[in-house]
């Protein structure tokens, strides 16, 4: 059978979100993301969230990354309910269980490419000695270890996205989130990128859910989860 398919209802949920609400503003003038999402992801499985622009689903992303929290429902990591964690609680899970990847790269201009792959290490308390090897692995395997003392402004697109890759995997979270990590690369990085991330999940298995727009990434997962007006339009087996 198909990865993805019915055998993954088998193994245990590592996400999963329960009649998911958020609302922004108050009032007359308040806006509901999103009205009620159900939906679960095994543990080691690869599913793409689509949708149209405005529909819910980057909000989706934040609330299953613990980087906000839901006006009502629940979100279970691990079976753990991050719906009830304290904000030092959730930095924690955020830092240790979830490496996130976004559009723009999110990179810090003032610090070395090095040192942005340090950064999830130095919070989570690692000696410079430690981190300083581990983001240099994650450089090498990536191909792009000779840029380590460059300033992600001189790297190109591309080398800007795998150093964002590197960071994400720098705690070994077993979640990887991400947001359009296709979106301001051309096509042949765009492919590599995606490369990159399906061999995490394919050799590592890491858990791996990405936000996207482009339909020919949305297919390359197990499952796409179309997201319209804040529900969970249909669920398509690829």
């Amino acid at each position: 059978m198909k990865p993805g398919g019915v055998a993954e209802l088998l193994r245990p949920n590592s996400i999963e979100a329960v009649d998911l609400k958020k609302k922004y503003g108050a009032g007359p003038e308040s806006t509901l993301a999103l009205r009620g999402v159900n939906f679960a992801v095994a543990r080691g499985e690869y599913i793409s969230i689509s949708g149209p622009s405005g529909s819910g689903k980057s909000t989706l992303l934040n609330m299953i990354g613990a980087l906000d929290r839901p006006s009502s429902g629940r979100v279970l990591l691990d079976d753990i309910d991050i719906s009830k964690l304290s904000s030092a609680e959730l930095a924690k899970i955020r830092n240790k269980k979830v490496g996130f990847v976004f559009q723009d790269f999110n990179l810090i201009s003032r610090m070395s490419t090095v040192e942005n792959v340090e950064l999830p290490l130095s919070i989570s308390g690692v000696s410079p000695k430690e981190r300083r090897r581990r983001a240099m692995e994650l450089l090498k395997g990536f191909g792009i270890a000779e840029k380590a003392r460059q300033s992600p402004r001189e790297l190109s697109g591309g080398q800007r996205q795998r150093v964002a890759v590197a960071r994400a995997l720098a705690n070994d979270p077993s979640i990887i989130l991400a947001d359009e990590p296709t979106g301001n690369l051309d096509s042949e990085n765009a492919r590599l990128t995606m490369e990159f991330l399906e061999k995490l999940n394919s050799d590592f298995g890491k858990t791996l859910v990405i936000v996207t727009h482009d339909l020919d990434a949305a297919a390359r997962a197990n499952r796409t989860i179309v997201i319209r007006d804040g529900v969970v339009e249909r669920v398509v087996e690829n």
